[in-house]
């Protein structure tokens, strides 16, 4: 995978192109193979081998080494289309107001057979970030072409091994970054059942992850002036709180309690749920509040509430 995806990017109609290739601590004949596509093409291809700490901290070990005006972030199992520089550089050349451009995703299997075209939202055209991204993220990280003064702007990746992209892309959202949309297919995520960067995470590490994930987004969305009362932050509620309840499962009590008093303030007004679920937790403490609503939920099958938004998947919460 690793040779195709570094492939799709030396097919690239556009030049001149830099490829960085960081090896994040493989311990398989990954970082071998790195090298061996350097030493082939050494003109374009660099290798950096650093010590493992997840897609965020490999993504800006990148981040700092590229020399180049605009920055594409590409994972290994992922795939460029030929003409996605050629075309998003134009479209951002052609619209200087905007720091980001982005066009249609499809979803592939190893074969190279579609599955869905286009993927998530990525055939939408959006201004700005928000308010979609807190309804879900809504395209991949190969998706968009970024200024690479909007990476500068951003400051570094952070070191979450869960939903780093997420959380970036929120700071980057505060900023107010305007997008330009390519209403054209220019890349591939592939579906695979081979290992990827976050399985085998554990219940712990997700749920702390999505605890910072979730303070990330609130606070990036009121920098951005995200209304209180709009759909999107109606929704941030109901998953900020949900994600309340799934860190008191994993006893998480400081990450339940910071993610419901996020719900509290997203939701403008906290409902009588919101109420009595904040009582419960103050009175018999978090972790115990979070198995007992989850043994009510699963007794009373509940479903999605109506202020719960389709995801861009077409599932809900």
């Amino acid at each position: 995978m690793l040779r195709q995806a570094v492939g799709s990017v030396l097919a690239q109609s556009y030049r001149p192109i830099e490829i960085i290739i960081v090896d994040d601590g493989s311990t398989d004949a990954t970082g071998a193979e790195a090298d061996q596509l350097a030493a082939k093409y050494p003109d374009e291809i660099s290798v950096l081998h650093i010590d493992n700490g997840g897609a965020g901290l490999a993504r800006e070990a990148g981040r700092i080494t590229a020399r180049g005006e605009f920055i594409q972030y590409l994972d290994s199992d992922d795939l460029l289309l030929p003409e996605k520089f050629s075309v998003q550089v134009a479209a951002l050349r052609a619209h200087p107001e905007c720091g980001i451009a982005y066009g249609y995703t499809r979803l592939t299997d190893i074969d190279g057979n579609i599955l869905k075209a286009p993927y998530k939202w990525t055939d939408r055209p959006f201004d700005r970030l928000f308010p979609a991204l807190l309804v879900d993220r809504w395209w991949n990280t190969h998706t968009p072409l970024f200024r690479r003064s909007v990476c500068d702007a951003t400051g570094p990746w952070s070191d979450m091994r869960m939903s780093e992209d997420w959380e970036y892309e929120a700071r980057i959202a505060a900023l107010g970054i305007k997008l330009v949309h390519c209403p054209e297919f220019l890349s591939d995520t592939r579906q695979h059942a081979d290992e990827r960067i976050t399985s085998g995470s554990s219940t712990f590490a997700h749920c702390r992850d999505m605890a910072r994930l979730v303070a990330s987004l609130y606070a990036a969305a009121i920098k951005a002036g995200v209304a209180i009362d709009s759909p999107e932050m109606k929704h941030f509620s109901r998953w900020a709180f949900l994600e309340a309840r799934r860190a008191s499962l994993a006893e998480l009590a400081a990450e339940a309690e910071a993610c419901f008093d996020i719900a509290v303030q997203a939701s403008g007004r906290p409902d009588k749920t919101l109420r009595l679920y904040g009582f419960m937790a103050r009175l018999l403490g978090w972790c115990m509040a979070g198995r007992i609503t989850s043994l009510l939920e699963r007794v009373l099958k509940r479903a999605p509430g109506e202020k719960t938004q389709s995801l861009s998947w077409g599932d809900k919460e």
